[in-house]
């Protein structure tokens, strides 16, 4: 019986660690970091203020309310939005954030 609870919990583990993975799968190289700073800099595009109940999380949606704006940089398919200094990469379909720049 332990032994089946102490797999069980394993394994829950483990599901836990993946999905976890997934939520980090997006990975932007520093070249590319550089890149799309130079071209947010060039854009001058205002900051947001984002709702109290939306935090600055690789995972979180964004609500519709907060504009959008393309990346016009090679071999980035995501569209960003600038909080507090940030710059934050969001996937366009889901609005989800997939990559937050310090």
């Amino acid at each position: 019986m332990k032994v089946h609870l102490t797999s069980a919990v394993a394994g829950l583990l483990l599901l836990g660690g993946a999905s976890f993975a997934v939520a980090q799968a997006v990975v932007i190289a520093p070249e590319q970091e550089t890149v799309i700073r130079e071209y947010v800099t060039t854009q001058k595009v205002d900051p947001v203020e984002l709702p109290a109940d939306v935090e600055v999380t690789v995972g979180a949606t964004l609500p519709e309310t907060v504009e959008l704006h393309t990346l016009d940089v090679p071999d980035v398919n995501y569209q960003y939005v600038v909080v507090d200094g940030r710059t934050v990469l969001v996937e366009p379909d889901t609005r989800k954030i997939v990559h937050v720049m310090e």
